[in-house]
């Protein structure tokens, strides 16, 4: 069996589970994730825990296993706690602005034009002292889309680590050119 399939998943108290056919309902505290998993793995919802079953030994059928089990405790980790990414914009002269209630960021980051970037239905912004980014949601795949799709904008740099980074990122320096040196004498 697999090992993280076979794991049950707790309920908490504040969220409410509903399955019909091949479509699980999570509703929590933070919002509502929804989803339509594979016909050949079996779902149970008790009342306090969740239990996923699968149909056969086949790879196929052990790979299922896992991935519908971890996808529904994120959906319900996700209702209860959130998801959020954090990103750094460094650079002399850039910047990110907050426009609409947390939806839309537009950055200044050394191009001809500033960027609007407009976040998907369930995501917001947050902008903090610093120039520090927060993106945060209920469903863990659309919050790291969306962080990925704003690094993308200005990913940072190897000589001087400007542009846009997730704050628990390392950025290895270059030395750059080296002056050459001439020997007098």
């Amino acid at each position: 069996m697999s090992r993280i399939g076979k794991q049950i998943i707790p309920i908490p108290d504040k969220v409410e589970v509903k399955l019909k056919n091949n479509v699980i309902l999570v509703n929590g505290p933070r919002g509502e994730e929804k989803l339509e998993f594979h016909n050949d793995m079996q779902v149970v919802v008790n009342k306090d825990n969740i239990e996923v079953k699968r149909s056969s030994e086949s790879k196929k059928h052990k790979s299922l296993h896992g991935l519908t089990r971890s996808i529904i405790n994120s959906m319900i980790f996700g209702v209860v706690n959130g998801y959020e990414k954090k990103l750094v914009l460094t650079g002399v002269g850039y910047s990110v602005e907050l426009k609409g209630k947390g939806t839309h960021l537009l950055f200044t980051i050394g191009y001809s034009h500033q960027i609007l970037i407009d976040s998907p239905i369930g995501v917001s912004f947050k902008v903090g002292k610093g120039n520090v980014i927060t993106v945060m949601g209920t469903n863990k795949q659309k919050v790291g889309e969306v962080a990925a799709k704003v690094r993308s904008l200005r990913p940072p740099e190897p000589y001087k680590g400007k542009g846009i980074r997730y704050s628990d990122e390392i950025v290895h320096k270059k030395a750059g050119k080296m002056a050459k040196t001439t020997g007098v004498g």
